[in-house]
């Protein structure tokens, strides 16, 4: 098959990606193929749009999610609350899609991004595409973090990450470990409690603002510390590990439920539960581990972009000393503010370097 051309490849068709292609052709780049001057295509690995919102948990209702921020030009209509994220979100972004006439392909999987001196070579499920530059957009949803404790391997109950929960009734009358101490781990003891028993396990003691959670000045602080992380090219964490927890609807009801009863992380997995530093045991049924997600960017390995440390060096949304890269929904822009002015800032820093360099 012969290798297709784009002046830009965007990876990923979530908020960030799309907020890159709406830049994109707002500054004249044309969906590929088209012959023109500039062109742009994205690539998303979803069979549809919506990105990590059609793969929500089915209760995750519009009143507890933690905020959509608009894509661009395009408020949000009147959301129903009770409405679940996985329809809601996805019904808003495809209409921002059909509107905003971008030229997105799906289902594509990237499989490899590669330098063949001055293009990437974007190797996907679909072909091969050559491109001046990349957007990367991919997010977290396919990279869940899956720790390992010995004697994991015997468990004979069921054990699930948060990618794949569905509802709490799935887990009625059984003896259920939440393992994680982020916004995801609090929401799901909260719905679990109401039908299991559960146990709450984290590695460190949650921490809850006192001063309640202002989400602008909350945002301003958070993106702060990532930039600081980005720039230094170390790892970033989780969001909570920036932000703390806040004292939600949610997660009050929880602690009356005496659902946020915290204990430290066990040490070993056992056939029939889990071993504590002290040894003793807990009979559990599930082990539901809510640990996080890490941004999904093996795909780019073969530009060895990562340091020693196993971090990305960043300056603002190019990969420092790489021009030709951009990562957005990624550090300080992993989150839905953020990604729409990281489609943004990307977008225009690739227009100063395409102008620069003379690049089509």
């Amino acid at each position: 098959m012969t290798a297709r051309r784009a002046t830009v490849v965007v990876i990923g068709g979530g908020q960030s990606g799309l907020s890159a292609a709406y830049h994109l052709k707002r500054r004249g780049f044309t969906g590929a193929p088209t012959g023109g001057q500039r062109t742009f295509v994205v690539l998303d690995a979803a069979d549809g749009p919506g990105g990590a919102w059609s793969h929500r948990w089915e209760s995750l209702r519009m009143a507890t999610v933690n905020g959509i921020f608009d894509l661009p030009r395009f408020p949000k209509p009147p959301l129903d609350p009770a409405e679940p994220s996985r329809t809601a979100v996805p019904r808003y972004f495809a209409d921002f899609e059909r509107v905003s006439e971008l030229p997105v392909m799906r289902p594509v999987t990237v499989s490899a991004v590669r330098s063949t001196g001055s293009d990437l070579e974007v190797g996907t499920s679909h072909g091969t595409w050559v491109t001046k530059a990349v957007i990367n957009a991919t997010g977290t949803w396919t990279n869940p973090v899956l720790p390992y404790y010995p004697g994991q391997e015997t468990f004979q109950g069921r054990q699930l990450h948060t990618h794949d929960y569905v509802s709490a009734a799935e887990f009625a009358g059984l003896r259920v470990a939440v393992v994680g101490g982020g916004i995801s781990a609090v929401q799901l003891l909260e719905e679990i409690s109401r039908v299991a028993t559960t146990f709450w396990y984290t590695r460190r003691e949650p921490w809850f603002r006192p001063d309640g959670f202002e989400p602008e000045v909350a945002g301003r602080e958070t993106i702060a510390k990532v930039l600081a992380d980005v720039e230094a090219g170390r790892p970033t964490g989780s969001v909570v590990s920036y932000t703390g927890l806040a004292w939600t609807p949610y997660a009050v009801a929880a602690r009356e439920r005496g659902a946020l009863d915290r204990r430290p992380m066990f040490v070993a997995i056992e056939p029939h539960g889990v071993r504590a530093a002290d040894g003793s045991f807990t009979e559990v049924d599930v082990i539901l581990w809510a640990t996080g997600f890490k941004a999904a960017l093996s795909h780019l390995d073969p530009l060895g972009l990562r340091n020693e440390f196993g971090g990305i060096r960043m300056e603002g949304t190019q990969v420092a000393g790489e021009p030709r890269v951009h990562l957005i929904g990624f550090g300080p822009s992993q989150s839905t503010v953020g990604a729409n002015r990281a489609g943004r800032e990307a977008v225009n820093a690739l227009v100063r370097y395409f102008d620069g360099a003379g690049a089509r």
